[in-house]
């Protein structure tokens, strides 16, 4: 029980947060889940939490969602988050963990120097964008800062922003949970799971947007930013730890 209330008290604290910047619920989370349920049902936990999050802030900003956008991004993005799911498996994690994480730090340079030269995708370049971060997140467990400049770059700040992204990474994990049912990896004991997780991040989420609404717009591109630093070094440590223990066995 005391391990099931720290998760419950984890997954406020991370909806929270990723309800005032947007996204990072599961870089949070994540560890958490892994300590407490195993490697093996943290994955498909997190799905179910990530969804329950992502409709929470969908019905928090509601009105703020830029459709077009959505679309663009969701219509490339759901069957690749389906194809990343089957090849989860297929691909060293370790490899993958170091690739995100040195994207995402690089990623805040990119962002504003992108900003700077007042840099707009078009619909096009978020479908593409779609694509490629719709297998990602099928593939790995967590991708959500990689929507950020995405999503960013089309123009998107703050609670349209959150709408946007939230909308589009709602179907792209709900594929991705379907998937895990497909393959029998959603008994219903770590589906149980997943609805007490996400209830809690729910929770944080509305929390969440009480203090978005004081954020300026700079306040929240730093925000982002930390979230981006954070992200990129959490991932290359957990490469590094995986590495060092792979090589002491």
């Amino acid at each position: 029980m005391i391990s099931y209330l720290f998760v419950l008290i984890a997954g406020l604290i991370a909806g929270s947060i990723s309800g005032v910047i947007g996204t990072g619920a599961s870089i949070i989370l994540l560890p958490i889940l892994v300590y407490t349920f195993g490697p093996k049902a943290a994955v498909p936990i997190m799905a179910v939490a990530a969804v329950m999050a992502n409709l929470a802030r969908v019905i928090a900003w509601w009105k703020l969602i830029d459709w077009r956008a959505f679309a663009a991004y969701s219509i490339t993005g759901i069957p690749a988050a389906a194809m990343g799911a089957r090849t989860l498996l297929a691909l060293p994690a370790n490899l993958i963990n170091i690739f995100l994480g040195v994207f995402f730090i690089a990623m805040i340079p990119v962002r504003h120097w992108l900003i700077l030269r007042n840099f707009r995708m078009r619909l096009w370049q978020l479908s593409v964008c779609g694509a490629f971060i719709g297998f990602l997140t099928g593939l790995v467990l967590s991708t959500g800062p990689l929507s950020v400049p995405a999503f960013t770059a089309y123009g998107l700040i703050k609670g349209a922003f959150i709408a946007t992204e939230a909308a589009s990474s709602l179907f792209l994990y709900v594929s991705k949970v379907i998937t895990f049912g497909e393959f029998g990896a959603m008994p219903p004991d770590i589906f149980i799971k997943g609805l007490l997780v996400g209830g809690s991040l729910m929770i944080g989420t509305f929390a969440g947007k009480f203090f978005m609404l004081k954020l300026s717009d700079q306040a929240h591109s730093y925000l982002l930013d930390a979230l981006l630093l954070f992200s990129g070094l959490s991932l290359l440590w957990a490469a590094y730890s995986n590495t060092a223990q792979s090589f002491s066995h």
